[in-house]
């Protein structure tokens, strides 16, 4: 699914250059749950907008799903995004105006998919990320931050992307909430064959990955399966 191959990436080349990747290299297989873990700092945010497709690598190769991305421009860039990458950030990002309905159903605006195909949709999007229903027609500023978080999963999910990538996901939840939000991905992982990234600094939230990755100063330090993933057994409507 994703090949890294000795990615390197320089902001401002030449006298104040800052090298915040150093030949990182790595494979991640379809379906596996890797966490991505670092302090600030790491490069872990850089390394984390080469494999979404926001930025390109300064050296190196990144192939996803057989495209090299390394090599695209903006418009290729911004079309596996849309169609291969489902994002999931801390902030949420979500309309406060808008209908829980509607911001999950605005990736699908602009697609070529009919009224009835786009509810449809939306509404198993909603559904994989175990939204209670009662809350879909409620203003996004009107729900808990734990189900914020799951209306930015389902949007995530809309367009059914191949590969979920999750920005400290559970960075402004509590601590039960975020561990909610942990077994949702969980779930879409193992039951939904989701490939799920997750991107954190906190070493309890990267133990729910079957797999971590370490960085530091822009290097990769370790990489290794976790062999003490936590198995959450949730409510997953609550």
């Amino acid at each position: 699914m994703i090949s890294v191959k000795n990615i390197t990436k320089i902001y401002n080349p030449g006298e104040d250059e800052t090298q915040a990747l150093k030949n990182v290299s790595f494979e991640i297989k379809d379906g596996e749950f890797v966490a991505i873990m670092g302090p600030s700092g790491s490069g872990k945010s850089t390394l984390m907008h080469i494999l979404g497709a926001l930025d390109t690598p300064t050296k190196g190769t990144y192939h996803l799903d057989n495209h090299d991305v390394s090599t695209l421009n903006d418009d290729e860039l911004a079309e596996i995004r849309g169609s291969k990458i489902g994002f999931v950030f801390q902030s949420f990002n979500l309309l406060p105006r808008a209908t829980v309905f509607r911001n999950v159903m605005l990736p699908l605006i602009y697609s070529q998919a009919t009224e009835k195909e786009r509810n449809e949709r939306t509404i198993k999007a909603l559904q994989d990320a175990s939204m209670p229903e009662n809350r879909w027609y409620h203003l996004t500023n009107q729900i808990s931050g734990g189900q914020m978080q799951r209306v930015a999963i389902a949007r995530a999910l809309v367009n059914d992307p191949k590969i979920i990538l999750a920005d400290e996901p559970t960075g402004n939840l509590d601590t039960k909430t975020g561990e909610m939000v942990m077994g949702t991905f969980q779930r879409l992982n193992e039951e939904n064959g989701h490939t799920v990234i997750l991107i954190t600094h906190e070493p309890d939230v990267a133990e729910h990955a079957d797999r971590i990755i370490h960085i530091r100063d822009g290097a990769i330090v370790q990489d290794a399966k976790n062999d003490h993933k936590k198995i959450i057994h949730r409510n997953t409507q609550s």
